[in-house]
């Protein structure tokens, strides 16, 4: 009999449980002394009502109940608050204001196991209210409630979505362009987004397309695409507001940027000056939110605190349509910030620097970077080597993107392969140039007929790989259905043993592919290094911002090994 709880589920015992008490108390107590009402929704709600209210945060718990309806777990309370205005409200009240603090409940992903499954959610929603007052309060309150959590040295980070959505419809580029260019907004991915609006453009993949569609480069006029490319890149304070009317006021894009600039004004107003950060890479989620947008972060802590923003499009999929905003934040994250060591803001910059082919590069951009690297070529059995200002955590390229996304180092070295088999949510920063390699399917030679023939036969062949996310993903955009086996080593001997009839893996010149008789026959991806991010660390380290400026100047590589190695 197991009698652990599952995984990503846990035991709450007396201490903590009072301490949970005390902030939720005091915290319910602020915002029911701002006027917000307590609402409770239910734990289960129907998946098309999910979907109906736009984008889904995470991957909820789902399941048919006996009447045969899909249900979800609730993996967020804001999209049921909004159905609930939109149904039980509808008509009697012209201004409300909601408070709730529940459980939400939310599927881990394969690449973060160690992730809670179970959150305690606090938010509030200002509903049939718009204009920068009501989202001075909205902010105002996310501040506030973090302190009241114990929350030190929080920095609110903010944005507006009116401004992206303006350039893109402004530009006249194709929509499969447009969609990868939110894409890269909402992962954080500055090389991508970079490889988008660079002079070369880019080529539409096929799930861009519709049927009939030619398959042609999205021609962008440059003023637009380097004002999206410019966009990410500007935070500060008041001043940055006015950096970014400068470079779209030409173009007619202001959208959004005069409330942004009154909501700053008036959380200056309310002594929040110090902890506002007008940053515009923050902007996600754009089937949801139609105006300002904001996120909360502590330094030494691995994830956003809670974020929020305006959301005025969302009740009407439910019914009557209402201005709204809001935000959330996780007790349990605040806590932990909270809870964080008093010198987390001051120590040394942790950089991971990865073993093996990439390392001798690494610490040589490092080096140029203009940071002390004395003792990384030779580091013995050392894990950390700790330099003034510095300290270097010296990990597995595969393991790389998981310490950065967790926390344990700000920043990070590994190749573009592995943080796409991690998947781990960190900014993507700088294409280095080095370390050069492609993924590709191999299978023996003249093996091709009897493949085609067993796919014929079992609708699906058999893939060894060293890694299953590339792979699945690879194969899910061809349409071709694959079993996956993952291996550690050696995956050359799979096809020659049987085991399996093809494999995906590295490889820069072919040399042990022909030598173990295997031809390639697809083409997966071109991979190089990477420099990357924790996303708290980034939008409150200027350390990791120098970095990247100093790193991206030292590269010569063109703006994408990816589009470099393809043509």
């Amino acid at each position: 009999m197991k009698v652990a709880t599952p995984a990503g589920f846990r035991d709450v015992l007396c201490d903590e449980a009072r301490q949970r008490e005390a902030i939720m108390r005091a915290v319910q107590d602020c915002l029911d002394a701002r006027g917000y009402a307590p609402i409770e929704t239910p734990t289960l709600e129907a998946m098309d009502v999910m979907r109906a209210g736009g984008h889904l945060p995470v991957s909820p718990f789902k399941f048919f109940d006996s009447q045969g309806d899909l249900l979800a777990m609730r993996p967020d309370v804001t999209l049921q608050v909004a159905r609930m205005a939109a149904t039980r409200f509808a008509g009697q009240i012209e201004s409300l204001r909601l408070r709730y603090t529940q459980r939400v409940f939310r599927e881990a992903e394969a690449k973060l196991q160690a992730a809670a499954r179970e959150l305690t959610q606090i938010g509030i929603e200002c509903i049939g209210e718009s204009g920068p007052e009501a989202d001075a309060e909205v902010v105002g309150l996310l501040a506030e409630t973090l302190s009241l959590a114990g929350v030190r040295d929080c920095t609110l980070a903010l944005a507006t979505v009116g401004v992206l959505r303006a350039l893109l419809e402004a530009s006249g580029a194709p929509t499969w362009w447009k969609n990868r260019v939110l894409g890269a907004y909402h992962a954080s991915n500055f090389v991508e987004l970079d490889r988008l609006t660079g002079p070369h453009g880019a080529e539409p993949e096929l799930d861009d397309l519709l049927p009939g569609a030619d398959a042609v480069r999205a021609s962008v006029p440059p003023v637009f695409a380097a004002a999206i490319r410019a966009l990410p890149r500007i935070r500060g304070g008041r001043e940055a507001i006015e950096e970014v009317r400068a470079l779209v006021a030409p173009l007619g894009c202001e959208d959004g940027l005069d409330d942004l600039a009154h909501t700053f004004d008036l959380l200056t107003k309310a002594g929040l000056a110090d902890c506002v950060l007008v940053d515009f890479s923050i902007m996600s989620s754009f089937d949801y939110y139609t105006g300002i947008v904001f996120e909360a972060y502590a330094p030494g802590v691995g994830a956003p605190l809670g974020s929020g923003g305006r959301y005025d499009n969302m009740a009407a999929a439910y019914g009557e349509a209402r201005p709204a905003a809001g935000f959330a934040f996780f007790l349990e994250q605040a806590m932990a910030a909270a809870a964080r060591p008093a010198d987390a803001v001051d120590r040394p910059l942790r950089i991971a620097v990865p073993k093996g082919s990439l390392n001798a590069d690494a610490i040589a951009a490092l080096a140029t970077a203009g940071l002390d690297v004395t003792g990384l070529e030779n580091p013995g059995r050392q894990l950390i080597i700790s330099n003034p200002g510095v300290d270097y955590v010296i990990v597995r390229p595969t393991d790389a993107p998981v310490f950065v996304a967790l926390g344990a180092a700000d920043c990070g070295i590994c190749g573009k392969d592995s943080l796409l088999e991690a998947d781990a949510g960190v900014v993507e920063l700088v294409d280095l140039g080095f370390g050069a390699c492609r993924f590709v399917v191999a299978e023996p030679a003249g093996a091709a007929e009897a493949v085609s023939a067993r796919l014929r036969e079992r609708g699906s062949i058999r893939v060894a790989t060293k890694y299953p996310r590339i792979t699945q993903a690879h194969y899910a955009g061809t349409g071709t259905q694959v079993e996956v086996v993952k291996l550690h080593g050696n995956i050359e001997l799979a096809p020659l043993t049987g085991m399996a009839e093809r494999i995906v893996d590295i490889t820069a010149t072919g040399t042990t592919l022909r030598e173990n008789d295997l031809v390639v026959v697809e083409e997966v991806l071109s991979s190089t290094a990477r420099f990357f991010a924790n996303a708290c660390a980034f939008r409150t380290d200027a350390r990791i911002v120098q970095l990247t400026q100093a790193l991206a100047g030292a590269a010569q590589a063109p703006a994408s090994g990816i589009e470099a190695e393809q043509e």
